[in-house]
């Protein structure tokens, strides 16, 4: 069964995304740039593989979260995304048509029982 490899990112909503970033940067030492902090780190299997965690506060009023009461969503790393949203959907589990592409990798979503999103990360080989 294809699942979960890693947490790719950590989003949640702020009031003031610049405060809260600097809130963290200074109090916490996250490596805040742009809005948003890399952690980098390799694959225990492949060490030559480099992946990331990205960490971000988003504005309150995103609409990236889908339900507007929702205050955080992850971000898994996957090995395949056509598998997994399909696994997820002979579950039973709510999952998104959509699917993106970009030079970062392909990412699908999908709703845990409670309506939380969740985004699913296939990064690039």
């Amino acid at each position: 069964m294809p699942g979960v490899k890693g947490i790719g990112g950590v989003f949640f909503r702020s009031g003031n995304p610049e405060a809260q970033c600097e809130w963290y940067r200074k109090h916490l030492g996250v490596p805040v740039n742009e809005g948003c902090a890399v952690f980098r780190w390799r694959e225990h299997e492949a060490p030559s593989m480099e992946r990331s965690t990205i960490w971000s506060a988003f504005p309150k009023d995103t609409g990236y979260f889908g339900d507007s009461g929702q205050k955080f969503m992850i971000n898994y790393i996957v090995d395949s995304l056509p598998d997994i949203l399909a696994e997820l959907r002979r579950g039973g589990v709510r999952v998104e048509e959509k699917v993106e592409e970009s030079e970062f990798g392909r990412f699908g979503w999908c709703y845990d029982p409670e309506g939380n999103r969740i985004e699913l990360w296939e990064p690039p080989r």
